[in-house]
């Protein structure tokens, strides 16, 4: 699988095709001599020049969000993503592109669901270790959403954005005909009962228009539902959940020191929409 992952790639100083060698260490090398050396944790940093002016989220935020996830509060988001990607990844050859894949969690449980390939793309480099740990299958690829994906036109059956940036333009161009787009967001009223103790940014409503609105001209809508998912947390996994998302950004671990010596236990509803699209 991670032959037929590789074979989608693009070098992203020439655009050029990869070949896949190996020595000491795993290497992506084009015809044209660009050559990219795989981490030893089994990932490949394709960013070139000043790299991303963006934040990538640090190894304390990625340890958080592995704790929690792994503890598997979200496992019904994960059930629900596999679910709307298995009908497009039914066809040999299928690819599933994650961007934004964080430490690899949804793609995990879309690759359990299918033979798909899978890519997948972070700026975070620590949550890449973690991804490429538990997708070894896939090729992880240290990249910026926001520029020109390293990624063949009509490559990707389904292209998945949980809680990341999108860039519908380079969406739509690696999508096949017929392919999926699906994007999870956050809904109004998601850990409402937790969000203000914690300093986590509130939903504003509106959202979902947004979301349409910034894929129109790209893609067409064909379907979303929310998911609700209550929740039963002890004080760490209430610290974690606010420090492994963008509140942590923001935040010292130790500013959550209070939470997470919490007697008991918090009750809290993640709510989120799941959203998908095709290429217009």
């Amino acid at each position: 699988m991670l032959s037929e992952a590789l074979a989608a790639l693009r070098c992203p100083v020439c655009q050029g095709v990869f070949q896949l060698g190996q020595s000491q260490q795993l290497t992506l090398a084009c015809n044209s001599g660009h050559l990219f050396d795989a981490a030893k944790q089994g990932y490949f940093n394709l960013l070139t020049g000043k790299g991303t002016v963006f934040e990538a989220d640090s190894a304390e935020m990625v340890a958080a969000r592995h704790r929690f996830l792994d503890a598997g509060h979200y496992s019904g988001l994960a059930k629900a993503v596999a679910e709307a990607a298995a009908v497009p990844l039914e066809r040999p050859g299928a690819l599933v592109l994650d961007a934004g894949t964080g430490t690899g969690h949804y793609l995990h449980a879309v690759l359990r669901r299918s033979d798909a390939a899978g890519i997948g793309l972070d700026i975070s480099k620590f949550a890449l270790r973690r991804a490429a740990r538990l997708n070894p299958q896939a090729a992880n690829l240290v990249w910026d959403i926001w520029r020109p994906l390293p990624v063949a036109d009509n490559t990707a059956d389904v292209v998945m954005v949980v809680f990341a940036p999108r860039n519908p333009a380079e969406f739509a161009r690696v999508l096949r005909p017929g392919g999926s787009l699906i994007v999870v967001t956050p809904r109004p009223g998601h850990l409402a009962e937790i969000a203000d103790r914690t300093g986590m940014l509130s939903i504003e409503e509106g959202k979902e228009e947004r979301l349409a609105d910034s894929m129109r001209g790209h893609f067409d809508s064909t379907r979303s539902f929310s998911l609700d998912l209550p929740l039963t947390l002890s004080g760490p996994e209430v610290a974690d959940l606010a420090f492994m998302g963008p509140a942590g950004h923001h935040l010292q671990r130790g500013q959550l020191s209070e939470l997470a010596t919490l007697e008991g236990s918090v009750a809290t509803t993640a709510k989120f929409r799941i959203s998908e699209f095709i290429v217009s």
